[in-house]
């Protein structure tokens, strides 16, 4: 196998585009001995954000947030960074940008996985007319979202930089297409109006891309398995396309070994990041299957309903608190039912809102520490105020929006 394939198109300094790569809408602070390059920091700094910390309680497919060993969210990352480092590595592509990307890549989605994804797309769809989808969403949280402390303890925006904020928005995989070429232009992120309209615009934003692919597809049998969701009809059915190419195939770790070392093999500038035909076949074919076989299984009927009746409930219980700039009051009053989700929602307010119209005391100080974008303005309009409601809930973790949706049948 032909190492390096990719050097002379990475993402690195000798890359024309390097300056606008690793371009920043606001140039981060300084630190003379730092040693990181402009990737290495998003990645670190991706790591210190709370919506990552929240990954470890989102649901990846299956809900069971009492069971340690099925794959949460976070551990879904991890999988991409693994796999799609190990291709950036092989090819000569930079796969410190290859991290980075993979770390923050699904910082948007919901609670309850796709299934909370799909409940607040109809909320936003209804009262904003907008639709809601965790790439454009994982791009607005480390836009506009997330804070970090700098070296004097004053909150500020990730600021990332545009390469890593490409690949996020342009990571869907859910369409099945092969040689993924990265585009020509480098466009403002904001063209991006629905998920998978344009290709990342650099060769590790496309390792990524499929790099997701091969983690969710081989990650999730694994769990449906020991879950009891595959009887011994689809696991042998399963097993055939799993041997398609290899005799020896005995589990997942394997089909997904193999489709990597077939990437590294058959991928070039000319050719784009491919599969060959029949490993491409195979992957499609086993996505096909777990979408029969998994993501429409009846046993998730229940999870479905539940994470619907959870979000929708938690939103109009919020929605009727808006009463302008003094929403504050109305927040304040609920507080005697609902202590968790109002002292939790006012504080989340007054990170984006502007300090003249945050009450004295607590939030205030948390409203000034932050020297971000008010991106909630003095909640003017009733729509910015929705926007505010589902940032909040895109936000939570499973647990989180299960503590306050019992905390809503305490009467």
């Amino acid at each position: 196998m032909a190492k390096g394939k990719f050097n002379s198109v990475a993402a690195t300094s000798r890359n024309k585009n390097w300056e606008k790569l690793t371009a920043r809408e606001i140039d981060l602070y300084s630190r003379e001995d730092d040693v990181r390059s402009p990737f290495a920091r998003d990645y670190t700094r991706i790591l210190h954000s709370l919506a990552y910390r929240r990954l470890k309680h989102k649901t990846q497919v299956f809900f069971n947030i009492d069971n340690d060993h099925i794959c949460t969210r976070m551990e879904h990352v991890a999988h991409v960074e693994s796999v799609s480092h190990t291709i950036a590595k092989s090819l000569g592509l930079n796969d410190e940008l290859t991290r980075a990307i993979a770390m923050g890549h699904d910082l948007g989605h919901a609670p309850f996985g796709h299934q909370g994804e799909s409940v607040i797309s109809e909320l936003s769809n209804k009262y904003l007319g907008l639709k809601f989808w965790h790439e454009r969403n994982g791009l607005r949280f480390v836009d506009k979202i997330e804070l970090l402390e700098d070296n004097y303890k004053r909150s500020k925006n990730l600021d990332l930089t545009y390469a890593v904020r490409d690949g996020i928005i342009s990571h869907c995989g859910e369409v099945d297409e092969n040689g993924l070429v990265p585009r020509d232009e480098l466009i403002d992120l904001a063209d991006f109006t629905e998920a998978g309209k344009y290709q990342p615009a650099t060769w590790e934003g496309c390792v990524v891309k499929i790099s997701d692919k091969i983690a969710y597809v081989g990650r999730d049998i694994e769990d449906a398995i020991n879950l009891g969701f595959l009887n011994d009809t689809t696991k042998n059915d399963l097993l055939k396309m799993a041997r398609a190419n290899d005799e020896n195939v005995l589990n997942t770790t394997v089909i997904m070994h193999n489709l990597i070392i077939d990437i590294c093999e058959n991928s070039s500038p000319e050719k784009g990041i491919c599969l060959s035909p029949r490993f491409l076949e195979q992957i499609n074919s086993i996505k096909d299957f777990n979408y029969k076989h998994i993501y429409g299984h009846e046993r998730l009927i229940p999870f479905k309903e539940y994470s619907k009746l959870v979000i929708n409930q938690i939103f109009e219980v919020l929605k009727k608190t808006y009463d302008g700039r003094h929403s504050w009051s109305s927040i304040k009053d609920k507080k005697k039912y609902y202590p968790i989700l109002m002292n939790s929602f006012d504080k989340w307010l007054a990170r984006y809102c502007c300090v003249d119209i945050i009450p004295e005391g607590e939030l205030l100080v948390i409203g000034l520490n932050c020297e971000n974008e008010k991106i909630y303005g003095k909640l003017e309009d009733e729509k910015i105020y929705i926007q505010a409601i589902l940032d909040y809930i895109s936000g939570m973790t499973d647990r989180f929006a299960i503590k306050v949706f019992n905390e809503l049948l305490n009467y």
